[in-house]
């Protein structure tokens, strides 16, 4: 590991011997004005950056911890670089830098104000920090390409319902969502709510004038697992997310003209489960929908 001072900010160089990169790693990251508390983000950056002149698009990635390395309840990890590298080796996408973004309070950072009564909400401090700090800074001092056609952001489960939501309301920053088993069923858990529509949520009332703007609206990826086997994470929470799922993929087609396989992509994997194996096996899929090479 070597120390270095990019944009004000530590860092760290280190190389975890993968093909398809190197790291930048801040420990310690802090907002453009210093208000927002510091926290650790990773950089992925291709391995021959250094010495190459291009310019390269963005995933931003929420629950970074788990992006690259185990970590979380289940001490497991995307593989986002092994994914990338498979990726690379095919020439399937253009080579690009991932920013893993750690978690402080992840439910709290990752919940829009549609629950005040039953849960604290964040998401609305936590998406213009993605947005202009770290996606900010990035762009200032890495040779990205930084217009919303070039720029993902991705999420599971509750990071999910986040993706979405930055992705709606920041679609001029932020052109593509990726929202894997994605926790749409978060305000519409209580017994009374069990029925109520999608397209009555609090939710929608947040994001469906952006979903109605086809000028601006992003590109949106939603996925969900079908293994259903007794487990509270398969057989509840993916139940719920598979449910709530169909119906956001319906009302983003039938309410707000979304195009199957050009600008919304659905995927039902029937060996998907809530876990990061399963994020892992469809992420490259996910980043082929959206940077396949045809531009």
């Amino acid at each position: 590991m070597s120390q270095f001072i990019k944009g004000g900010q530590v860092a760290w160089f280190h190389d975890e011997g993968h093909p398809a990169g190197i790291f930048h790693t801040y420990d310690q990251f802090s907002g453009i004005d210093g208000s927002d508390r510091p926290r650790k983000i990773h950089i992925f950056l291709p391995r021959n950056y250094e010495t190459s002149e291009d310019r390269y698009p963005v995933v931003y990635m929420n629950d970074g911890h788990t992006a690259f390395f185990r970590a979380g309840l289940a001490r497991q990890s995307w593989q986002v670089a092994e994914r990338l590298g498979e990726l690379y080796d095919r020439g399937a996408i253009p080579k690009l830098l991932v920013v893993a973004v750690h978690p402080l309070d992840r439910d709290r950072e990752y919940t829009p104000d549609i629950t005040p009564s039953l849960e604290p909400s964040g998401l609305e401090t936590y998406a213009p920090y993605l947005v202009n700090s770290v996606k900010g800074f990035v762009d200032r001092h890495y040779r990205t390409r930084p217009e919303n056609s070039q720029t993902t952001v991705v999420g599971a489960g509750r990071a999910g319902l986040a993706a979405f939501y930055i992705a709606c309301r920041y679609g001029d920053r932020i052109g593509n969502g990726a929202a894997m088993s994605p926790s749409f069923f978060v305000g519409l858990e209580r017994d009374e709510d069990l029925f109520t529509s999608l397209s009555r949520s609090p939710l929608l009332k947040l994001t469906g004038s952006a979903l109605a703007d086809r000028a601006r609206r992003p590109r949106l990826w939603l996925d969900w697992g079908l293994v259903r086997d007794g487990t509270d994470h398969n057989s509840a929470i993916e139940r719920q997310t598979t449910k709530r799922g169909r119906e956001m993929a319906e009302l983003l087609q039938y309410k707000y003209g979304y195009l199957r396989d050009r600008d919304l992509f659905v995927r039902e994997d029937p060996e998907g489960e809530h876990c990061e194996a399963s994020w892992s096996r469809r992420f490259p899929e996910m980043l082929k929908a959206f940077y396949e090479k045809s531009h």
